[in-house]
């Protein structure tokens, strides 16, 4: 069953086997969010000026999903933990001014064993991901709809 332990398991295990060199400087924790259709995963620094600084990673609740292949969610958390290694939203020094600057984050991935997962991630987001998420739902406004009933009388 695919949890926030679970996924901390993930989180501790992509660490130790593709960046055991960025020394972790603060708690990172990562969990679960809300369904985001196209941020898959963020991360943030809370409280970067004080001494308990904390680090957290959200995940898209799809990735809950059992459908969703564990190399999807593996290159996500790599990728989170790419900027952590470049110091954005860490307490690391920060490498370039941008996150994705020059396409920083996948030349990292891509050094540390990811190449093959990336391209995998490419094509199984543009043929699968749509499955998962199912059609986008247009939101109106419930103003418009008082305005547009207004009218029909």
């Amino acid at each position: 069953m695919r949890n926030n332990l679970w996924l901390n398991n993930k989180l501790n295990g992509i660490w130790q086997k593709h960046f055991p060199d960025v020394e972790q400087q603060n708690r990172v924790i990562i969990k679960f969010g809300q369904n985001a259709r196209q941020r898959l995963g963020s991360i943030r620094q809370i409280s970067p000026y004080n001494k308990q600084s904390m680090t957290k990673i959200i995940i898209t609740g799809y990735f809950m999903d059992e459908r969703v292949p564990e190399e999807i969610i593996d290159a996500t958390i790599a990728h989170e933990l790419a900027h952590y290694a470049h110091g954005f939203c860490s307490p690391l020094p920060q490498l370039s001014k941008y996150p994705h600057q020059g396409g920083k984050v996948d030349d990292e991935l891509k050094k540390r064993g990811f190449a093959e997962v990336l391209k995998f991630q490419k094509k199984w987001l543009k043929d699968e991901w749509p499955q998962i998420i199912g059609p986008a739902k247009r939101r109106i406004r419930r103003r418009k709809i008082e305005l547009i009933n207004l009218f029909r009388i």
